[in-house]
């Protein structure tokens, strides 16, 4: 490593070798830079995972326009009611080609374990399946049967592999809401911080499930365009048909991007993650600079009597720096490997959508780096003091 460091260096690698002539201190460092990173991983990987439970739902329809009640509109679960006649009100617009309602309801699910998950109940009518994802249309037009759901195979505390069979041929009857369902068919979604699951229904199960609600007040209206149509301009000339402050009309794309960041910078949760990114990267600059300061004092009359040989302070700062990335370079790697550990055994037992993205491993190498580097400069201060008559 030695010969390689100077080939690269174009001289001897000093800062390499000052880490590793105390190989005690030089471990204690790597772990406490490594520990740093786990801190950024684990609050990056729970905020990521919160923005993709966020999309989640808006993942599964396909409509070019989004309806939603201005009350509480932050949010897609949320949100107030809207009046099912403004539906009636938009398709009047010569860019509309479509429209359907969309329901939401939430109830608890209690297993013979004694376990419970709260579900989030989706419900539309099952002849506007063109609205769905592709993969959801046939499965929601079975739904046209009575009391009948597509359940989530994903719902986090409930045993659901007795559902991985069931088909319209061969219903598996459950009990929710003091009704009994049957479950004709399974979806792959999974639960997130609002809910432990997702399933679907159509409209008129629904409203059996739910009594108090009505078929006038759905939560959302979902609206499709004729092809070529322009959506905001479509959305723009839709909210002027309606009161001032009522609605909003967004394509869905907007409607998400709006909702994850409102839930990154206004909400507790988003708050707490970034705080916490930030918490880890001081603890990770602190420890460094730490060890920096630590072996520039350590080495103080060697670095005074290169001043007096006539080195300059860059000569100095290669040094520290050369410390500092050698820190960061090889800390990053065990930090980066216990976050994946963490990464699988959380989304195994909270099935909540966690994973490792090369963004965010490069984001954190990046930022290692940097924090590293700031350690480095912060501790070079104790070389401008470091006066060789004083010493010798």
């Amino acid at each position: 490593m030695t010969t390689i460091l100077t080939k690269l260096l174009g001289r001897l690698p000093i800062g390499f070798l000052q880490l590793t002539h105390n190989p005690g201190r030089l471990m204690a460092a790597l772990a406490g830079v490594a520990f740093a990173n786990v801190l950024v991983f684990v609050q990056l990987g729970l905020a990521g995972s919160m923005l993709e439970s966020v999309a989640t739902p808006y993942k599964l329809f396909r409509p070019d326009l989004l309806m939603i009640s201005a009350s509480g509109a932050e949010t897609l679960s949320d949100a107030s009611k809207i009046p099912r006649q403004w539906m009636i009100r938009a398709l009047a617009h010569p860019d509309v080609t479509g429209g359907t309602a969309i329901h939401l309801g939430q109830a608890k699910w209690l297993s013979g374990q004694q376990t419970s998950s709260s579900i989030q109940f989706i419900a539309l009518s099952p002849e506007d399946e063109g609205f769905v994802r592709p993969d959801l249309s046939e499965p929601m037009a079975s739904l046209a049967l009575e009391d009948t759901a597509l359940v989530d195979l994903r719902t986090r505390f409930i045993d659901m592999r007795i559902f991985e069979s069931v088909s319209p041929e061969a219903p598996l009857t459950f009990e929710m809401q003091n009704r009994q369902l049957q479950a004709i068919g399974s979806v792959s979604i999974g639960g997130g911080f609002g809910g432990d699951g997702v399933f679907l229904v159509s409209d008129q199960t629904f409203f059996r499930l739910f009594p108090q609600r009505s078929s006038a007040a759905p939560n959302h209206i979902l609206l499709e365009l004729r092809a070529g149509a322009n959506g905001e301009r479509v959305a723009a000339e839709l909210a002027q048909l309606f009161p001032d402050d009522s609605v909003r009309v967004r394509p869905l794309a907007a409607a998400l991007a709006e909702e994850q960041r409102y839930q990154m910078t206004e909400r507790p949760t988003g708050l707490i993650f970034a705080f916490g990114v930030g918490i880890g990267l001081i603890v990770g600059i602190v420890i460094a600079y730490q060890v920096l300061a630590t072996d520039v004092a350590d080495h103080i009359r060697e670095y005074a009597t290169f001043k007096a040989m006539g080195y300059r302070m860059r000569f100095f700062v290669g040094v520290i720096l050369e410390e500092a990335l050698i820190l960061a370079a090889i800390g990053f790697w065990p930090g980066l490997l216990f976050s994946q550990l963490f990464y699988v055994t959380l989304a195994h037992l909270t099935n909540i959508p966690i994973s490792m993205t090369t963004e965010r491993a490069l984001a954190v190498f990046v930022g290692t780096v940097v924090a590293c580097s700031l350690s480095g400069l912060m501790a070079i201060r104790k070389l401008r003091a470091a006066d060789p008559a004083d010493l010798f």
